[in-house]
């Protein structure tokens, strides 16, 4: 069975095969969502944004992002802010399935004062 770390609550838990990682991370008292998020998401349908993670290990072992998880991250306001310097380790719990060992943090922050989203999208010439 997956093993799935997550970093913030210094926590391991063994998921089945193909598993949704939100709704494991719930069974194990996970707590994904932050302020009045915790009442108001969308149930896992991937259209709020709330329940993102950084996969910071295994990114290979978790299904390829689904359409409804790329326009989210794209579009979404609060997601697209999280996104900006996280696009390669970001998904949505609710569009995840665990294949495999991986390490997740929960709650990322937005980065609005980074140097990555205020960056140029396109170098001088």
């Amino acid at each position: 069975m997956p093993k799935v770390v997550f970093v913030n609550e210094k926590k391991e838990i063994e998921v089945p095969q193909g598993a949704n990682l939100r709704r494991e991370a719930i069974k194990a008292g996970i707590e994904l969502y932050s302020g009045p998020h915790r009442y108001l998401n969308c149930r896992g349908l991937g259209a709020c944004g709330t329940c993102r993670v950084l996969v910071k290990d295994g990114m290979d072992h978790l299904n390829k992002r689904t359409l409804i998880e790329k326009i989210n991250l794209n579009f979404h306001p609060l997601t697209s802010f999280a996104y900006i310097g996280h696009e390669d380790e970001m998904r949505l719990s609710c569009q995840v399935q665990v294949n495999g060992d991986c390490s997740v943090v929960t709650k990322p922050a937005m980065n609005l004062s980074g140097e990555t989203f205020w960056a140029k999208p396109y170098p001088n010439k």
